[in-house]
């Protein structure tokens, strides 16, 4: 079975730099694929993108070499099972409130005698090679993402699942649990009891000898993130990247236009 590069990355105690694919299109990814990322996630909760489309975005993105992962829509062991069996490294599952919500997702994600996935790689046996019986549960990823109040309550029983690899910190849904609507929704947050809170859940995941990673709008914000210790951070999303680009650009052009010809 193909070693799953992150993991290695994390095994020299490097970090990784994910993107993240919202865009449900082969192309896209392929385009995104060829970039450099470390490892990229489908996202199938909030992303426009199906389970054919995210099996034929994983098969666009195998050219590059780089590490397939997707974000499930909530916790059940049918969508655990489906993006693991499309191929997919790397498993992030929104919405991990408690202890017992941990060691589904877990549970879910392993063959007996240690879980209860059933078995049925389909695609991975092809795309991750010989050996995926034996050798998926080394070399897949888990991550439970910590963005409620109720998680925030329960963090050191999270955090000490065993069997868990890490926990993904989702910033909106965080800052929308613990203060309501009194700031913005977004990602890259600046006010002080937020950011104690994404420290608070590094620091968790430190005692407990298990990755973190985070969730940002920017390059500079996931730099910071590093600085601070994460493993594991999402710098750039197909959408927003299209986006940032095509206004620049427009915008570029109408300054242009204003000029006063030579």
């Amino acid at each position: 079975m193909k070693t799953n590069t992150v993991k290695a990355l994390w095994a020299k105690g490097e970090k990784a730099i994910n993107g993240w694919l919202s865009i449900g299109n082969s192309f896209s990814a392929e385009a995104m694929a060829a970039q450099g990322f470390d490892c990229l996630t489908v996202d199938l909760q909030h992303g426009v993108i199906d389970y054919a489309t995210a099996v034929h975005m994983f098969q666009a993105m195998g050219a590059s070499g780089v590490m397939p992962m997707a974000r499930i829509p909530y916790l059940s062991p049918s969508e655990v099972t489906r993006v693991l069996d499309a191929g997919a490294m790397g498993l992030i599952c929104p919405m991990i409130n408690t202890r017992a919500d941990a060691e589904a997702l877990v549970s879910y994600s392993r063959y007996a005698p240690n879980g209860t996935r059933s078995f049925g790689p389909t695609r991975a046996t092809i795309s991750a090679g010989p050996g995926y019986d034996a050798n998926a549960e080394d070399e897949l990823i888990c991550l439970a993402m910590v963005e409620t109040a109720e998680a925030m309550n329960n963090l050191d029983d999270i955090c000490a699942t065993p069997g868990l690899d890490g926990v993904y910190v989702g910033p909106s849904d965080l800052t929308l649990a613990l203060t309501g609507r009194r700031y913005r929704v977004g990602f890259d947050r600046e006010e002080p009891e937020i950011i104690e809170a994404i420290r608070n859940i590094l620091s968790a995941a430190r005692r407990h000898g298990i990755k973190a990673g985070l969730h940002t709008g920017s390059a500079a914000y996931a730099a910071r993130a590093i600085e601070w210790g994460f493993d594991l951070v999402t710098a750039a999303t197909d959408v927003r990247l299209l986006a940032e680009s095509a206004k620049l650009t427009v915008q570029a052009l109408r300054a242009a236009q204003k000029k006063p010809s030579a």
